[in-house]
């Protein structure tokens, strides 16, 4: 990865900068689970282009202001740099074009305590795992890999983006239809076409996320648990649904296991379960995740999300009350 020094990014255009100090065996066959992809229903994206007079001239009219839209000058967004620690209290997603962008802020958190970053917000560079260097946000996946294992203080540089979501979101807008339909000579029923092309594209999505489990699964095997990682990170984001975000969270933890990154195994280790991966049994003896059990933090971790252990603990209480363990 291409990487530049932090002074040559400071010496580039002049950005605001605002800085927050207060601290606030793994799936190697499907996650060892049988998995069967989901088969959705074929959409048809053709159209009958056939039109009276009226829709012609109507037609006509649309497309001569997509023209007019599509020469445009592209819009120049603000940029700015901002200093955040962990934990971060950011979520992010990938674009479309491939991009790192801005998902949720927690409130509370590092991130929302600058009052700097808005949802829709594009990352553009950011610290490298430690040092000063500044790393491009140029893959999705590197960045977040980059992002989860950074030491000490993120400086991230961003695009201000003011809550447009369209390029993240991985559906087409309506000026966007616009434009292909333009390209394609004709006009179609907007709303009927918006419709059909986004559910498309979430199944292009949903196959794209498939394809990159199975090719992490094949490089984890393979023991190249970084490039593993980023096609795991990869759909982590694109929108998964809970059972593809628990199945990926907890192979990105065993991907940070095996590379002795503790604190990074951890927090993809909650986010699993956070998304509803329940099979402790497995977290407790898989030999993938032995860096994470041999953490303090782990048992505690376990222990907020394992209801089996809890309520243990709450018979054993209630028989030590009643004098019912005593020999």
């Amino acid at each position: 990865m291409a990487s530049t020094s932090c002074t040559s990014l400071c010496s580039s255009s002049p950005v605001r900068r605002i800085s927050s100090r207060k601290q606030t065996s793994s799936l190697c066959s499907l996650l060892k689970l049988n998995q069967s992809s989901v088969n959705l229903p074929f959409l048809s994206s053709s159209f009958c282009n056939s039109r009276p007079a009226s829709a012609l001239k109507a037609s006509k009219t649309e497309a001569a202001k997509a023209e007019s839209e599509g020469n445009e000058e592209e819009e120049k967004y603000e940029e700015y740099e901002v200093e955040i620690v962990k934990p971060y209290g950011i979520k992010f997603a990938k674009g479309r074009d491939g991009g790192t962008y801005i998902d949720a802020i927690a409130p509370g958190g590092s991130a929302d305590k600058t009052g700097a970053f808005t949802v829709g917000d594009r990352v553009i560079s950011t610290s490298a795992v430690f040092g000063d260097e500044i790393w491009p946000a140029a893959e999705y996946g590197r960045t977040m890999y980059t992002i989860r294992q950074r030491i000490g203080p993120l400086l991230m540089r961003m695009e201000k983006r003011y809550g447009k979501m369209e390029s993240m979101t991985g559906e087409l807008s309506e000026k966007e239809i616009i434009r292909q339909e333009r390209n394609a000579g004709f006009i179609s029923d907007r709303v009927r076409e918006i419709q059909l092309a986004n559910a498309m594209k979430k199944r292009e999505q949903k196959e794209q996320r498939e394809k990159d489990l199975r090719e992490g699964l094949q490089l984890y095997k393979s023991a190249k648990y970084e490039e593993a990682l980023e096609k795991f990170e990869s759909v982590l984001g694109s929108r998964p649904d809970p059972t593809e975000a628990a199945v990926a969270s907890y192979n990105v933890a065993c991907c940070y296991s095996k590379l002795n990154q503790i604190q990074a195994g951890l927090s993809a280790l909650a986010d699993a379960l956070e998304a509803g991966f329940e099979d402790f049994k497995r977290v407790r003896t898989d030999p993938d995740l032995a860096g994470l059990r041999a953490s303090e933090d782990f048992e505690p971790l376990l222990k907020k999300f394992d209801e089996s252990f809890i309520n243990e603990n709450a018979i054993n209480a209630l028989k030590s009350l009643f004098g019912f363990n005593k020999k």
